[in-house]
């Protein structure tokens, strides 16, 4: 190469370099961004740090920005992700993509919402809930997961398809409480009603909380903060934390990691201490998102529930994340092809 091409080269390096947005922290984050993004700008400000933030699209559920981090581990750009579930970031923990870090903010956490070796810990989380249309059913009559399936509601209850988000986590997450023979007959039973019309399958869990809100269904499955903004528009529902007396009702929480090889890996250990501060958890519970803190301590609005004041389900995190793809496959061949 001549003198002239190899100092045409270092300079256009020179000017792309130059012109190459400065960041002190990248985080990639799958919760929703209108109530994420306010919460990371006060950090950024308090801090006085460059964050950039790259936020999931809907149609994803998380899986884009997973697939991303796994494109980009042999040379990561990502240092934080805030993944708005558990089963992605355990896989990813278990494929050696994330980098271990104990936070002080972390110690009172239960250990439950831990990984053992500090390379996911969890906090605020969303309830897996029956969004209840009260004028056109008796919440008291739902108690339990099998009410979906019953066919005394046939033609009246809705849930999303279990391809994607937490859906599909809540529905892998049986096969571990329930055991294999069990969790495979509900979803043999959610299937074949899908398929007659009998059980309405819709695309996410907005659309179960917004047509049930709307009162084309008495009842589905939802989440508590899609359920937080169906009663925000005025819907006349109730939420039911079902099988009380059985296996609880699941918590899924918010996950934060960091991942190997961060670029700003000292940057990355302060955001996540201040992801599981006790202030953040209570900014997500006051937040529109309405996150259930993980500890019973954290100041919540009067009308957000928290994990004493309902039975939880016991789920083996890791698991369940190590046994996702095989599920999610499951499902496919079930309710798609």
């Amino acid at each position: 190469m001549s003198r002239t091409a190899l100092f045409a080269a270092a300079l256009m390096s020179l000017i792309a370099s130059a012109c190459a947005p400065h960041n002190d922290l990248v985080v990639y984050c799958s919760l929703d961004q209108e109530f994420a993004e306010p919460l990371i700008q006060q950090y950024a400000k308090s801090t006085g740090l460059e964050v950039h933030v790259e936020f999931d699209v809907e149609a994803n559920k998380t899986v884009g920005l997973v697939q991303r981090l796994r494109e980009e581990s042999a040379n990561p750009r990502c240092d934080v992700f805030w993944n708005n579930e558990f089963a992605h970031t355990v896989q990813m923990g278990r494929d050696g993509l994330l980098e271990p870090y104990a936070s002080p903010s972390a110690k009172d956490i239960p250990a439950s919402f831990k990984e053992a070796g500090g390379k996911w810990t969890g906090f605020g989380a969303r309830a897996r809930i029956f969004i209840v249309n009260t004028d056109l059913c008796d919440p008291k009559e739902i108690t339990s997961m099998w009410d979906l399936v019953d066919p005394k509601w046939a033609g009246k209850a809705a849930m999303a398809l279990p391809l994607n988000g937490t859906t599909l986590t809540h529905m892998a997450c049986l096969y571990d409480v329930l055991g294999e023979a069990k969790a495979e007959e509900y979803i043999q039973k959610v299937s074949a009603l899908g398929k007659s019309g009998a059980l309405n399958l819709a695309n996410g869990n907005s659309t179960i909380a917004r047509v049930v809100g709307d009162g084309k269904f008495a009842f589905g499955w939802t989440d508590t903060d899609d359920f937080a903004v169906a009663l925000e528009r005025g819907a006349h529902v109730v939420a039911v934390y079902p099988d009380a007396n059985g296996i609880g009702t699941l918590l899924i929480p918010n996950t934060v990691c960091i991942l190997k090889g961060a670029p700003h890996a000292e940057a990355a250990r302060k955001f996540v201490d201040w992801a599981l501060s006790d202030a953040t958890e209570k900014a997500l519970a006051y937040s529109r998102s309405v996150q259930i803190p993980v500890r019973a301590g954290v100041e919540r609005p009067p009308n957000i529930k928290g994990p004493k004041d309902f039975k939880t389900m016991v789920v083996d995190f890791e698991k369940v994340g190590a046994d996702i793809e095989k599920r999610a496959s499951h499902f496919k061949e079930l309710f798609v092809e």
